[in-house]
């Protein structure tokens, strides 16, 4: 063992599992060790980089042997990028993972074992999967680890891509993501070969100045594109000359969209859009159900994956048409209009009041009359008045954000007592520890683990939560 900056370098370890975040896990002596980037089997050279109580943290330096389950990185920004961290390991691999993942934190920190456990829906797309990318501008791109050890001077400092993970002002150069229909590495190398060309200044995230600042685009199943152009200056001449080279060269975006922004930070929420050309939306489809997505709208960035979440979720509640439902953190309404035609009603809150406008929207374009959305924070909102007054629900629908549900929303649905509660979750820890404060009138009767991000660590899960009848 050797030592650096005094964090020790730890010599053949054998990396044994799989840890949160998307790292794997490896332990010498008392230690547990952290690693990015690295799979169970891989024998390795580790740099301590960090250093707790009862963990450290560390990064890979020498590999002695790779595992046999390795496979070869497909994407050029491995490693750099932060993102993918689990494309070195088979898809087969990473659902098992992330199947075993959702079942040891419902073990672990809810006590909770389900009397049924179904097998995790894996994603038919693995690549190209995601229906919406956010890349940012910058005058001073991340260097590579190579290019910094060259004696090169590099004068091509700017940058179209994504953040460094932990550092808001370094910015990866992309070449080609694999994450998003090809359509999106075109528009992008295309906006970034024309601001180069014709002097546009690349955003300074530091200093707060330069004209391009970021750009958003999405993509929808029914084949339409939408992009955002983000300036942080309002300069006409130019953004009308990129923007007509955009729409000349690209005839497959139905819409295109800009926006100034003078903000200290990125969100668009707060800000005006301005419609250059064709329309201020794009619409998906589901079972011949048209949902309406605006520059604002929150959509599952995996479409195809979203369908069978919600038919996940559809089944699980098992409605006959006679049910109240209540659709927690409804966001645009899309669950509580796919299930609507399944129950006699569907009352959806959302904290978002644009969220809410856009769920009133998609009810109205598919003729649905048998919901009712109101905007405000499900804590406040949800309580014993509200429930006097639109009834107790027969079954209830949660997909809280991932800090998980508060404890007033908790205390409510025990006090509503619906028959089912179907809890979708992006964070197994968190449902985990709700389930667990469920559990005094609840008992958790199945789960369905699915899949919305590929060669990433993150995993959705549905829950179906049954009433103990005394």
């Amino acid at each position: 063992m050797s030592r650096k900056k005094n964090l020790p370098l730890l010599e053949k370890i054998l990396i044994t599992g799989v840890a949160a975040e998307g790292k794997a896990i490896a332990r010498y002596n008392d230690w547990v060790i952290f690693i990015p980037f690295v799979i169970p089997g891989d024998m390795v050279d580790i740099q301590v980089v960090r250093r707790k109580n009862n963990y450290v943290e560390g990064k890979a330096v020498f590999f002695h042997e790779y595992s046999p389950e390795r496979i070869e990185a497909f994407c050029e920004h491995y490693g750099v990028c932060g993102g993918c961290k689990w494309q070195i390991l088979p898809y087969e691999e990473q659902i098992r993972h992330k199947q075993q993942q959702v079942i040891d934190n419902l073990t672990r920190i809810g006590k909770i074992t389900p009397l049924e456990i179904l097998p995790i829906k894996g994603s038919e797309k693995t690549l190209f999967y995601r229906n919406k990318l956010e890349f940012t501008f910058s005058n001073k791109r991340w260097m590579r680890e190579d290019e910094i050890n060259s004696e090169i001077k590099f004068s091509d400092m700017d940058a179209l891509g994504f953040h460094i993970p932990g550092m808001f002002d370094k910015v990866l150069d992309i070449r080609k993501c694999w994450l998003q229909d090809d359509i999106s590495n075109q528009i992008r190398n295309e906006i970034k070969a024309f601001s180069i060309a014709n002097h546009y200044t690349f955003f300074d995230l530091r200093n707060q100045n330069g004209l391009m600042r970021n750009i958003i685009i999405r993509t929808s199943t029914t084949g339409e594109v939408m992009l955002i152009v983000v300036f942080y200056e309002d300069d006409k001449e130019k953004t009308n000359a990129l923007l007509n080279r955009l729409a000349e060269r690209f005839p497959e975006i139905t819409s295109l969209l800009y926006v100034i922004n003078r903000k200290a930070n990125d969100t668009i929420a707060d800000q005006e859009i301005h419609v250059f050309k064709g329309n201020d939306h794009i619409f998906e489809e589901m079972e011949g159900l048209k949902f309406k997505i605006g520059a604002k709208s929150f959509y599952q960035t995996n479409s195809e994956q979203a369908y069978n979440l919600y038919k996940t979720v559809r089944n699980f509640a098992g409605l006959t048409g006679k049910e109240l439902v209540y659709d927690l953190y409804t966001g645009t309404g899309t669950i509580a209009n796919f299930i609507a035609r399944n129950a006699k009603q569907v009352i959806g809150i959302e904290y978002v009041p644009e969220a809410i406008d856009d769920a009133r929207i998609n009810s109205e374009i598919n003729g649905i009359d048998n919901t009712l959305f109101f905007a405000g924070d499900v804590k406040d909102l949800l309580n014993k008045d509200f429930i006097e007054k639109y009834g107790r629900p027969d079954t209830l629908i949660t997909d809280p954000p991932r800090a998980g549900m508060h404890n007033d929303v908790i205390d409510t649905i025990l006090f509503a007592e619906p028959e089912r509660i179907v809890y979708v979750s992006c964070n197994p820890a968190t449902q985990a520890r709700d389930l667990n404060l469920l559990n005094t009138k609840y008992i958790v009767e199945k789960i369905q683990p699915v899949d919305m991000f590929p060669h990433t660590h993150h995993v959705e899960n549905v829950a179906l939560l049954k009433l103990i009848r005394n």
